[in-house]
This record gives C-alpha cells, structure tokens and sequence, in this order.
C-alpha cells in the first residue's frame, strides 16, 4: 500500500489506517454495540499483516477500552511490528459513564499518562486534542501538546474537528501536523476552506467516517437500520433514519454498478473518492473483525478515472436535491 508524508511531520502513512471507534463496545454514548475482544486483537493483527502501518484510537472509546485493545495488540504483535500509534485527548469519561469537554494543562497530562498505560508504549507517534471543546482552552490544551511534545512523551501533534479559524490560533503557538476531520461522500463540507487551508500551511488530513459510519459499505438495508440495538450510537444518528436513510441508499445502489465493474465493493469506492484528494493524507477505516479489514484494504491503491468522477459528482449532485426536497 502506498504511503504519504503526514503534512510537515516526520510520518510517513499508509493511505489507510486501522480506525478503532467501534471496537469501544457498546457501554458508552457513543458505542456500536457488543464488540468481542479477541476479534478486535486479530483485526488490528491482520490490519498490520495486510500493511496497514497506523493505528487511529482515542482515550474515549469507551473509556479506555479501545486503547487497552490496541495495547494487547501492540504487544502480541512484538516491537519489531508495531504500527504507528494515534490517539487523542479532551475528552475524559466519568465513572457515571458521562462525558467531560476538558482541555485543562493537568488533565490532559493525566489523559497522556493513561493512554501511554493502556497501549503499553513510551511514545504517543501522534497526540491529537479530540474536540476544540471548551473554545476557550484550545490554546491551553494545545501548549500542553507542545510540551509533551518537547519532553519527549509525544512525537507529533495535531487536532480534531477543528475550524480553520481556531487552525490559526493554534498555529501561531505551534505549526499543526494534522487535522482529523470527517469527510465521505456524504459529508463533504471540509471541501469548502478546511483542505485548502491545510493544503496552503502544509498541515497534514487524516479523515474520519470516510464510509460514514459503515453505511456506505453498501451493505446496509432500511431494516438492518430500524433494528439497531439501542448501545450502538447509529441507532440515534439522523442519517441512518427516514427520510434520509432512503436518499442514501437510493445513491449507494447507482453507484454500486461503478464498483462491480472493477470487481470492488462499494467500500472501496467510498473510500477511493475520499483519497482523491491531494490534501487527504490516510483514512481511517474502522474494523471489528478481521474479515472487514480484509474488504477493504485494497482501496488505498485504487485512483478513479476522471469519468468516474464526473459520474460520482452528477449522482451526489441528485442525492443532495433529494435530500433538499425531503425524498
């Protein structure tokens, strides 16, 4: 699989990363329901064994049972494999399960300790603040990023869901090496002025949902949506609901055909369309078995025609008319 260079950073990235949101479990608010441990461990060995090179995690997933599952994983899969390791910080979960917005300098100290515990590792490849929540303590929290950074706990630093206006006020304390944003072909709006600023400041995209939460897989149906369980967080997002849920799937079966006709999957294409951009570093592509891994790693090689895009455009273009009009 190919790689590129992570902004101005010293990473060099696979243009897929292992995401592990999902492998959570389902106890927290924004779970995806019961995640079986040791499949989570093998998907991320055989994410590793189909070279992939990077692991996306966040303390949150389940208030640390993500990283600890990366953990097992890092050392099952000894030294001489281990992957480059993302996680983040901001977000601390209470023993309620509740969830904290802190960019706080002694929290996010404590949140960096407890990460590098859990994934049994010296040094964090890539420390990025989750949210820019509170607004006002981005700078704070982004300071104690840069002195971690300087006392060697992390390699590089970057952020998520940040807007290029709070992008600047970081930069003027510390160059950004990253953004981790949303983006598929159903959440487009960073395209407006997030990747052309990254692309002007050399910040490096490392995109999030770039299947959107699974439903571009092409394997979802308006039943297998109504029968969500109530601990995966999908079963209360808007998007896998009418009226909208039938606009997105009337879009995934006409681009379907474009898929087969390469002998790929709807996933593939998902994820090929997002790394069509030259700004686009990695996506992260989230697994719970290994057998999902092995799906899609192929689409990190996979470039569209400029027909294809044209066409993928025209269908997107009558997917957002009908999303205007209610389908």
């Amino acid at each position: 699989m190919q790689t590129r260079r992570l902004g101005n950073s010293s990473l060099e990235l696979t243009t897929i990363g292992f995401g592990s949101w999902a492998i959570g479990g389902g106890d927290w608010s924004f779970g995806w329901g019961d995640q079986d441990e040791r499949e989570a461990i093998d998907a991320i060995i055989a994410a590793v064994d189909l070279g992939i090179n990077w692991i996306d995690t966040a303390a949150v997933y389940g208030g640390g049972a993500s990283e600890a599952l990366v953990g097992q994983a890092l050392r099952e899969l000894g030294p001489s494999r281990r992957p480059i390791v993302a996680t983040k910080c901001g977000r601390v979960m209470r023993e309620d399960r509740a969830i904290d917005k802190v960019l706080k300098r002694d929290s996010i100290i404590a949140e960096c300790e407890a990460s590098l515990q859990r994934l049994g590792i010296d040094c964090i490849d890539l420390y990025q603040m989750h949210w820019p929540e509170p607004d006002c303590d981005i700078e704070e929290g982004w300071q104690t990023l840069v002195d971690l950074k300087q006392q060697g706990k992390v390699r590089e630093i970057g952020v998520s869901n940040h807007s290029v206006a709070q992008l600047a006020r970081l930069q003027a304390i510390h160059p950004v090496a990253s953004l981790q944003p949303p983006y598929s072909l159903l959440t487009t709006e960073i395209e407006k002025e997030i990747l052309p600023y990254c692309a002007e400041h050399k910040v490096g995209v490392v995109c999030y949902s770039p299947m959107y939460k699974g439903l571009l897989t092409g394997k979802f149906s308006l039943e297998r949506a109504a029968n969500l369980p109530q601990n995966d967080h999908r079963s209360r997002d808007p998007r896998f609901q009418p009226p909208q849920i039938e606009a997105h799937l009337g879009l995934i079966d006409c681009l379907k055909p474009m898929a087969a006709r390469h002998g790929r999957s709807m996933a593939e294409l998902a994820i090929a369309w997002v790394l069509r951009r030259p700004e686009v570093t990695s996506a992260i592509v989230g697994a719970r078995r290994p057998s999902q891994v092995a799906e899609i790693v192929k689409a990190g090689d996979w470039v569209l025609t400029d027909e294809e895009l044209e066409t993928i455009e025209q269908l997107r273009s009558g997917h957002q008319q009908a999303l205007r009009m209610g389908f």
